[in-house]
């Protein structure tokens, strides 16, 4: 990546913007403070670097992240639209302004000109830097700290690297194959620049080394708020990396990583589950955070293009829907069926919905009752503090009874599932007859239903090798079979990169 898309990265609330020396010709410019000056500070007091972690928390929900002016850019949440729309559970449901229409119609991922494309690569790598400069300033990646403070901070630094990595595996990287296959460029130093694709194998082994890393780090660790990774969220996004190779001792390190998880953390109760998915204080939410009015968050936000009660695109006239198929394979009889606005009626007849122009089937699918702004007015919702989300237990629970089915521990997998829904589902007792790729084809349906709109069914698309298959309410490629590995589910790595990288394929 060019020096000059990387330097452009200014961690919020830290001084850790630091000139690369081909672009200034002072070894330490006054004008910024450099990771050697800084490493001298922290090691005088260890908090100092409290701010650079905090950076990088705020950088997961900002507007502009991702290098843009468009208003689907806003870090992770933003990211999570776009993999659910490209799994194709997310509906766009009309185009009166357009944001998406590239994802929905699979131009983005085929034209690496387009800012949808782009927008992604440029918001992970900012990460990465971000990252990259903390444990530069630790004494790089091979250094573990003895004092508590910046092993937490190592740890949380680390964790995120490759949180940044594993998305950027998922979104720009075919296939794991053999291991040898070229990847993605990899950066462990700020020091790097313009650095080659490394393989899958390199690519993979620096992601799990680093988690493991912040699995040890993290030990003991009590985090302030909940922006914070702790020991159980990079547990977490381990069991994911491991799960996306797949090989079965990877598999057997899910199972005991998971357990682990859902030995720490409830699941989302049915009453939750038709809660709003909007507090951060929600017991199973394991990462998120508490969004308050002075950040100012508005129009611009992961709220405003999915929630019917914010003021901003859902409610204005693009609407994000639930898959019709999907929607049907929900079973009569699960509480989750509730989430969306049904089919021909539901919420349209609310007289704040007639009130507000809203005719019959103009709310259809749309997830009214999972995400909505707690006081439940259409458009109401101007300036955000309703909260995000980035991970919560149920994942863990469903991807533990997905590793027992990998395993062979079929009747452990059932009785893992069929606990899960027993608040869900009225009759879980068709769970029972399931065995083999039918039993795996339930979780993954199960977990397509649970986390609906949470950008994880992209992940799941990947590691179960499916086939996206769109119901009648999409605009674009309905009844078009879709391979996780056809090229339109896949981003090519951006022309930015391809230009100002002279190296990248070498």
């Amino acid at each position: 990546m060019k020096a000059k898309y990387i330097l452009s990265f200014a961690l919020a609330g830290s001084a850790l913007l630091a000139g690369c020396k081909k672009d200034f010709l002072d070894a330490q410019p006054t004008q910024f403070t450099t990771p050697e000056q800084l490493a001298g500070a922290a090691a005088q007091d260890p908090n100092l670097l409290n701010g650079s972690v905090a950076g990088l928390y705020t950088t997961m929900f900002n507007v502009g992240v991702g290098g843009t002016t468009g208003h689907d850019d806003f870090g992770q949440k933003a990211v999570d639209i776009y993999t659910d729309m490209l799994q194709s559970d997310m509906v766009l449901g009309a185009l009166n302004y357009g944001w998406y229409s590239g994802v929905a119609r699979y131009q983005a991922t085929t034209d690496f000109t387009l800012n949808a494309a782009y927008m992604p690569w440029r918001y992970f790598y900012r990460q990465i830097y971000g990252a990259n400069t903390i444990i530069d300033v630790l004494g790089g990646q091979d250094v573990t700290p003895t004092d508590p403070v910046n092993k937490a901070t190592m740890g949380q630094a680390k964790a995120m690297r490759a949180y940044a990595y594993f998305y950027l595996s998922q979104l720009y990287v075919k296939e794991y194959g053999t291991g040898n296959e070229k990847a993605l460029p990899i950066y462990t130093s700020i020091d790097d620049l313009n650095m080659p694709k490394g393989t899958t194998a390199q690519l993979w082994n620096l992601m799990i080394d680093d988690l493991t890393d912040a699995v040890a780090l993290l030990d003991g660790f009590q985090r302030t708020s909940k922006d914070q990774i702790n020991q159980n969220v990079a547990k977490g996004l381990l069991s994911y990396v491991l799960a996306a190779r797949g090989t079965q001792q990877d598999w057997q390190q899910v199972e005991t990583l998971t357990a682990d998880i859902v030995a720490a953390y409830p699941k989302t109760t049915a009453a939750q589950a038709l809660g709003g998915f909007n507090n951060v204080s929600t017991p199973s939410w394991m990462w998120g955070v508490d969004i308050t009015l002075s950040q100012g968050l508005d129009l611009i936000s992961w709220w405003g293009q999915v929630d019917l009660f914010t003021y901003s695109y859902a409610w204005a006239g693009d609407p994000k829907t639930i898959d019709q198929k999907l929607y049907d394979a929900i079973r009569a009889d699960d509480i989750r069926k509730g989430q969306f606005d049904p089919p021909n009626g539901g919420y349209e007849s609310n007289p704040q919905s007639i009130a507000n122009g809203y005719a019959d089937g103009d709310m259809d699918y749309m997830p009214i009752n999972k995400f909505y702004a707690p006081e439940r007015i259409i458009g109401g919702q101007r300036q955000i503090t309703t909260d995000q989300h980035y991970m919560r237990a149920d994942e863990f629970y469903l991807l533990n009874a997905e590793a027992k089915a990998r395993l062979g521990k079929e009747a452990d997998a059932k009785s893992i599932l069929t606990s899960y829904l027993a608040d869900r589902i009225t009759n879980t007792g068709y769970i029972n007859a399931l065995a083999g790729q039918a039993l795996l084809d339930e979780i993954y349906l199960q977990t397509r239903i649970e986390l609906w709109g949470e950008g994880k069914a992209y992940l799941a698309l990947k590691r179960n090798k499916a086939t996206v298959n769109r119901g009648d309410n999409h605009l674009f490629e309905v009844g078009v079979p879709i391979p996780y590995s056809d090229e339109k589910i896949t981003f090519d790595i951006p022309q930015a990169e391809v230009l100002n990288n002279p190296n990248l394929d070498k």
